[in-house]
């Protein structure tokens, strides 16, 4: 029997299937990229002033954008690649938000953000735009900005992660180009190469946006100990009260605040030809009446905005340009100008219209021993946006409250806020007989909210018209009221707090802001002969400007005998 051979089955061997080619992006995974790529290279050049904000601006090479790339090919660990992206993603997404901020800022208050106080603009704002859209509607809008910031800073940081992404998947092309544009960043430096009229090509504006941010932080807990050894210098704070003021012994004093009252309503814009026509009829007319008038102009400390500060300086003598310090200041004992006059023997009120609940700090800080605010005077007409009541309204019951003509009745100071030409600028009434006022149900039917403000905020011209003619109510209302009042001691100082917004006044228009001395005695302006001011309502653009601390200082001593 013949041998058979057996052969052994070949075991399965399982087929190793050939390798695939590289998978190439798809439109989508492409789109994605672009979009990281934009929104980081928008966090690195984005300008922070207004007027950098050009087409010319974006046209860079940033500085951070290469360290960012070299990070993600130095570092071969996907995990550790993540987590350093995201954190410098973040950082970008945060300085994204602070450089909106910047820009805002600069638009509405010509200055930049301030990262420790400007927090405080919340509520006031919030104030403002429900007057303007309603208040559940503008708690709405700060909501949905509020998640807008958030969504900037966790989108900006995703970008980071995928643009560092990016970078590590193509080594190779991602190291050529980052030793391209970093050739040309350090050429651009080296040379100082420009795009458009101020940004450079070699950018790092970044950089310096968050080291700014440190020195600023720096700088306002600095301030704190600097401003607290200038509220305690005060070279009036001992003067006796017998000869504080007592130039003015006798007189009726009234510093009336007009809002948003700046240079630019009588100076060199579309506007200001009404308002100058008004203040010279208005020179006219006190003159029939036996008024002298004095004017030259105060650098405000704020601008758009922070009427508060404004008001803090001129009665403190100390320059109050940021929260911080008002908070400071109040907190302390300061002699403010309402506060040397009660000292001094008169009667002292504060009148805000605007003021809608308890301000303790008007007697506890100010002295002042009465406030009417828009509860107490017995207003029953309708609102006009941010104004409770018109201009007219407010200086009527101030003569029906304070200014009588009682001869026995004590001499009164106060303070008044006309607050007409307030932001958000809408129609206003037109002035009736102060004899008809009554208790403002004449106003009724008049232009009222809503009327026109959202017509006026899509017009840029619609609203700086309506700005300069509620300039033009409110300084014809006191007009118009200084020739009813029959007191021949009255003294009057007008002022504005502040220039209006920047799309109102336009581009850095500085701080400096219109203030007049009216009064019947020529006393009282040979007292104040040696300040220079000029004749008239309307203070030239030669006209002698003061910042505003220096003129409590400069008030007591042409009213308060040396001694």
């Amino acid at each position: 029997m013949a041998e058979q051979t057996v052969v052994s089955p070949v075991p399965d061997v399982e087929e190793t299937p050939p390798a695939r080619p590289p998978r190439r992006p798809g439109a989508r995974t492409t789109v994605v990229s672009v979009l990281a790529v934009a929104a980081v290279w928008l966090a690195l050049v984005l300008p922070v002033r207004t007027r950098d904000l050009t087409p010319a601006s974006f046209v860079q090479v940033p500085l951070e954008g290469l360290l960012l790339v070299a990070v993600a090919l130095l570092l071969r660990r996907a995990e550790r690649r993540r987590l350093l992206a995201t954190v410098l993603g973040g950082v970008l997404g945060v300085l994204l938000v602070v450089k909106a901020l910047d820009l805002a800022f600069d638009t509405v208050f010509d200055r930049p953000f301030d990262l420790l106080n400007d927090w405080y603009y919340v509520g006031p704002g919030v104030g403002v735009l429900g007057d303007s859209i309603g208040r559940p509607a503008a708690l709405v809008v700060v909501v949905a900005v509020a998640l807008l910031a958030v969504a900037v800073v966790v989108g900006v940081a995703a970008a980071g992660v995928r643009v560092a992404g990016v970078a590590a998947a193509h080594r190779r092309a991602s190291a050529r180009a980052l030793v391209v544009l970093a050739t040309v960043w350090a050429v651009g430096a080296v040379a100082g190469l420009h795009v458009g009229s101020t940004g450079t090509l070699a950018g790092h504006g970044t950089a310096d946006l968050a080291v700014d941010e440190v020195r600023q932080l720096r700088a306002d807990l600095v301030d704190r100990k600097v401003f607290d050894r200038e509220i305690a210098r005060d070279p009036y704070a001992s003067t006796p009260a017998d000869r504080l003021l007592a130039g003015l012994r006798g007189k009726d004093v009234l510093v009336a605040v007009v809002e948003s009252y700046g240079r630019v309503a009588v100076q060199g814009t579309s506007y200001s030809r009404g308002v100058d026509a008004v203040l010279a009829r208005g020179d006219q007319q006190l003159r029939a009446s036996g008024y002298s008038v004095r004017s030259a102009f105060l650098t405000s400390p704020t601008f758009g905005a922070g009427s508060w500060l404004a008001h803090a300086s001129l009665q403190s003598g100390l320059w109050v340009d940021s929260q911080q310090r008002y908070n400071q200041l109040f907190t302390r004992h300061r002699l403010t100008l309402s506060r040397a006059f009660a000292q001094a023997g008169w009667r002292t009120i504060f009148d805000d219209p605007a003021i809608t609940k308890d301000w303790p700090e008007g007697k506890r800080f100010y002295g002042f021993d009465q406030s009417y605010d828009s509860r107490n005077v017995g207003y029953r007409g309708p609102r006009f946006d941010y104004a409770t009541m018109p201009d007219q309204y407010t200086l009527a019951a101030l003569t029906r409250n304070e200014f009588t003509a009682d001869p026995g009745r004590p001499r009164v100071m106060g303070e008044v806020d006309l607050v007409s030409s307030h932001h958000p600028w809408t129609p206003l009434p037109h002035l009736v007989p102060w004899s008809s006022v009554g208790d403002g149900s004449v106003f009724d039917g008049m232009p009222a909210q809503g009327e026109s403000a959202t017509a006026a905020f899509r017009d840029p011209n619609k609203v700086r018209a309506l700005y300069g003619q509620s300039i033009e109510y409110t300084l014809g209302t006191l007009v118009s009221w200084l020739q009813v009042q029959p007191d021949p001691n009255l003294v009057l100082v007008v002022y504005g707090d502040h220039q209006p917004h920047g799309y109102v006044s336009g581009e850095h228009p500085g701080h400096d802001v219109p203030i007049s001395v009216i009064a019947r005695d020529p006393a009282v302006m040979d007292r104040i002969a040696g300040w220079g001011w000029q004749d008239g309502l309307r203070p030239q653009p030669d006209a002698p400007v003061w910042r505003m601390d220096t003129f409590r200082d400069r008030f007591f001593a042409a009213f308060t005998p040396a001694g």
